[in-house]
């Protein structure tokens, strides 16, 4: 039976939390889904790190980066790896910082043979160790107001603007349609930006409402709360979110001054200045000369 299901490349990053990934890659053991591969990037972790990694994954099956070259490009490292090593049908590309339920993949196929119009599927994501729903696998977005969120329920598949990248699987034949995910995305945005991607080449999205997957979130960019965030965050994710706007929206400006500007202000009202100046960093930045984007 194993032979008629579709194969399934799981992509996996690692950045200096080996036990994160051991403990992700040991809920994987589990799935009932039998056809597929791992994948783990090692995202430039410290030598320690790597050489504990390597006890978990088979050398064939680990990508080892010389630097941090961002969770995006990482991505793609991996999937340039799955691509030219096998031939897979689907990769599933899955936060190092979960869980899986032993059906999760399995949901996640059976979601995607269903409609062949379906580009990319995506897991309903739970709190760690509870069972309040994260993201009902994805979420919207205004290209006017600038503002993004999760949605905690199920919607009709017309009302999702993007999918969660924590737990997404993805056509094979929708990347070699619209390419590798854009690196131009250090982190942050970048699921979300393909998920526009990918509605804009004709490719439907959608979620799997069987496949539970658990979610700890916002781990590699330091310490974070609903209150307050590290400097590393407010820097990428402004950056991310300048460049997603630029490209996006039919006024950037609009939505840069709706939604980012007014979380500047925010941040000096508060008077959380290390945080605003990351915030300032970050917008900078996204406007330095963009990488190529990756192809396959």
């Amino acid at each position: 039976m194993t032979d008629i299901l579709p194969a399934v490349t799981v992509i996996i990053i690692n950045y200096n939390q080996t036990d994160l990934t051991a403990a992700c890659l040991h809920s994987l053991t589990s799935l009932t889904y039998p056809n597929l591969r791992v994948v783990v990037v090692d995202n430039g972790s410290a030598p320690g790190a790597v050489t504990a990694l390597r006890a978990h994954v088979p050398p064939r099956d680990l990508v080892v980066l010389p630097r941090n070259v961002g969770f995006t490009a990482a991505n793609n490292a991996g999937s340039a790896v799955a691509l030219q090593s096998g031939q897979p049908d689907f990769l599933w590309f899955l936060n190092n910082d979960t869980l899986v339920d032993p059906d999760a993949l399995s949901a996640l196929v059976r979601a995607a043979q269903q409609r062949p119009s379906v580009g990319a599927v995506a897991s309903v994501l739970y709190d760690m160790g509870t069972d309040t729903v994260q993201a009902y696998g994805g979420g919207r977005v205004s290209l006017w107001n600038g503002r993004a969120q999760l949605v905690q329920a199920a919607v009709p598949d017309e009302q999702l603007d993007f999918l969660a990248g924590t737990s997404l699987l993805v056509r094979v034949l929708a990347i070699r349609q619209v390419g590798l995910l854009d690196e131009q995305f250090f982190m942050y945005w970048e699921d979300t930006d393909y998920s526009f991607r990918l509605r804009a080449a004709g490719w439907a999205l959608t979620v799997a409402p069987d496949s539970r997957v658990w979610h700890l979130g916002a781990v590699s960019t330091g310490a974070n709360t609903v209150k307050r965030k590290s400097e590393t965050f407010e820097r990428v994710f402004s950056q991310s979110t300048v460049r997603f706007y630029r490209r996006h929206a039919p006024l950037p400006i609009v939505p840069l001054t709706r939604g980012l500007g007014w979380y500047f202000i925010k941040r000096l009202l508060k008077r959380e200045w290390p945080q605003a100046r990351a915030i300032v960093q970050g917008t900078v930045g996204a406007f330095r000369p963009d990488r190529p984007r990756a192809s396959t």
